[in-house]
């Protein structure tokens, strides 16, 4: 049996989106800068995708401009807002994606900005007093903190995080590339917010394809520079196929949204109960298990400490198990998460990610136990 549970890091693409995009693929090679019928008919594509994603976030469709996926889209903002905005102070914590945080490393690396780390509580989750206070003696600051941590999958309160930025005059980037097309967001509601990062591969789209929403509120100018595309705001060949796959992957998401939360919500709920019965000292990183206030998708197990820690994954992934001990964009390292580190989450327990998606089913979450429970026997 092969059970994939990896959806934190990529999930399947849908086939409504497959078949969305191979019209496109097939036929649609028109070039959208183009001003002659090819491609002008591909131009419409992606603006028809713009308003499309737009309407399923309740902005104005000028506010959201394609990149290549997340990590652009982060880099987009945090980078725009220093260069643009006056930006000269980052308040950010130590447990955010690497798009993020190596980002902010950088800039700080070349003296361009201060950084301070808002401290987190027991369970890892964001300690909004001291943000707060960081906020009322700093400088032009941008706050940058993720929705939902793609490891252990605290969740960010959105709408009272940008009413503090607000309070004090800070600009408020979120990395929702976890939580985009699995809640609901409304921009009109999230006015406060300036900055959301979206990956279309997180909710079964197609790779390599996201976008940036930006604020009316903030002007700023391009990252890439070259022709003058997406408005002038990002040079470069639209990704036209992944576009319109990104605005399918949506429909299809959104069309059925609270269905899909209830179902993956009882897979993670049978996971934990299936954990708990069957091994002995399983714990759960942070708030990973609470159903209320983590991300339902992903579930960080703790798993009591074994001679075989370091060689769990490749055991499980012989078994026939897809899952992770982290991020996926530091697996294959020899480098410890951060985001554990950050959480103090203890060293001598290995972690396991299980992240979920609405293509599962609870006889893989029984295999995958079944797995675990074989290696600890």
């Amino acid at each position: 049996m092969r059970v994939y549970l990896d959806n934190a890091a990529t999930t399947p693409l849908d086939e409504e989106v497959l078949d969305a995009m191979i019209p496109v693929l097939k036929d649609g090679f028109g070039n959208p800068s183009s001003t002659h019928s090819y491609g002008r008919k591909i131009k419409s594509l992606i603006e028809r995708a713009r308003k499309n994603v737009a309407k399923h976030i309740n902005c104005m469709p000028g506010e959201i401009f394609f990149t290549s996926g997340g990590t652009e889209a982060d880099n987009m903002a945090i980078r725009c807002a220093v260069k643009d905005l006056g930006v000269k102070h980052i308040v950010t914590s130590p447990i955010e994606h690497h798009a993020v945080g190596h980002t902010i490393d950088r800039l700080k690396a070349k003296g361009l900005v201060d950084v301070t780390y808002v401290h987190l509580d027991e369970n890892g989750h964001v300690d909004l007093q001291h943000l707060d206070q960081i906020l009322s003696t700093s400088s032009k600051t941008l706050v940058s903190l993720m929705h939902a941590n793609n490891e252990v999958a605290n969740l960010l309160p959105l709408h009272r995080v940008s009413e503090i930025c607000h309070k004090h005059g800070a600009v408020f980037h979120s990395d929702t590339v976890q939580t985009m097309a699995h809640y609901r967001f409304d921009m009109e509601e999230l006015e406060q917010v300036h900055f959301l990062a979206c990956s279309a591969h997180k909710f079964h789209g197609p790779k390599g394809v996201g976008f940036l929403y930006v604020n009316k509120s903030v002007q700023i100018n391009p990252l890439i520079h070259g022709g003058s595309q997406e408005r002038n705001m990002r040079g470069g060949t639209e990704n036209v196929y992944g576009i319109v796959g990104l605005s399918k992957a949506m429909d299809v998401a959104y069309k059925d949204l609270n269905t899909h939360h209830a179902y993956v919500t009882d897979l993670k709920s049978y996971m934990i109960e299936r954990l708990n019965n069957s091994i002995e000292g399983v714990k759960y990183n942070a708030d990973s298990s609470s159903l209320d206030k983590s991300l339902y998708t992903v579930l960080s197990v703790s798993l009591p400490p074994t001679d075989i820690a370091p060689m769990m994954l490749f055991n499980m992934d012989i078994m026939g198990v897809a899952c992770s001990g982290g991020s996926a964009c530091t697996s294959g390292s020899n480098i410890g998460s951060h985001v554990l580190e950050g959480i103090d989450a203890p060293n001598d327990r290995p972690t396991i990610r299980f992240s979920f998606s609405r293509f599962n089913t609870k006889e893989e979450i029984d295999y995958a136990v079944n797995c675990l429970v074989k290696l600890y026997s």
